[in-house]
């Protein structure tokens, strides 16, 4: 596994190098965002970890730009903002996991173990998923390609397709977010259920209505895909 980390604290790098070596993961770490973008860019990468504040550029262009080129390579950002508005802001821009500094490097090793087992997996098995089709939907895993009552869905970020992906193969079930994180982002749950939520409010805004939300929240358990139409929808 190669690993691009972009960040320029050198406590934080050198903490991350360790637990890299012990994982056996080679890592390159750069600590100026454009060099960091550029690296990027002539390079193969099974997954990048950015900083959100980078001298050189920032790490929200870094990942808005790679995302306007079409690349669906795993990116976990690292900050030290917690609010729910960055969160949106970093998964809005195309990140696929968001961790707060300080954090725990076990757990974010499991998260870049998690998105780029999916990564890979979606690379691997894409030729046998085909097409799933529902009675709006058509979301293709090969492309990655959402067609929504006749029209593509052009907005979604990596892990909006996923969640969505996910939702559709499993109609009117109910998932708590701790599941949710399993399968879908493919950790066990650390303690922040923001992430889900973000991501639902995402898609509704993206796909939905207000009275054809597709995610309907089931109050005390969690979240389920339903294309039925409502008229009270909170």
């Amino acid at each position: 596994m190669k690993i691009l980390v972009i960040e320029d604290n050198e406590s934080v790098a050198s903490m991350l190098e360790m637990f890299f070596i012990k994982e056996g993961i080679k890592g390159e770490f750069i600590a100026d965002g454009l060099e960091g973008y550029n690296r990027y860019k002539t390079g193969e990468w099974d997954a990048i970890i950015i900083d959100w504040m980078l001298p050189g550029m920032d790490g929200m262009t870094i990942c808005r730009k790679i995302r306007e080129e079409k690349s669906s390579v795993p990116i976990i950002m690292l900050t030290a903002k917690d609010s729910e508005s960055d969160q949106v802001l970093g998964l809005e821009m195309g990140a696929d996991d968001y961790v707060t500094k300080p954090f725990s490097p076990l757990a974010l090793m499991a998260r870049i173990k998690a998105v780029t087992r999916r990564y890979r997996s979606n690379r691997q098995g894409s030729e046998e998923n085909g097409t799933l089709k529902t009675n709006h939907f058509q979301i293709n895993k090969d492309t990655r390609e959402v067609i929504l009552n006749g029209e593509a869905v052009a907005n979604l970020t990596p892990k909006e397709f996923d969640l969505l992906y996910y939702f559709a193969q499993h109609p009117k079930q109910v998932f708590s977010r701790e599941q949710l994180l399993e399968h879908v982002w493919g950790y066990e749950f650390y303690g922040d259920e923001r992430t889900v939520d973000v991501h639902i409010k995402r898609l509704r805004k993206k796909v939905g209505t207000p009275n054809q939300p597709f995610f309907h929240t089931v109050w005390g358990v969690g979240y389920k895909f339903d294309e039925v139409v409502t008229t009270n929808e909170n």
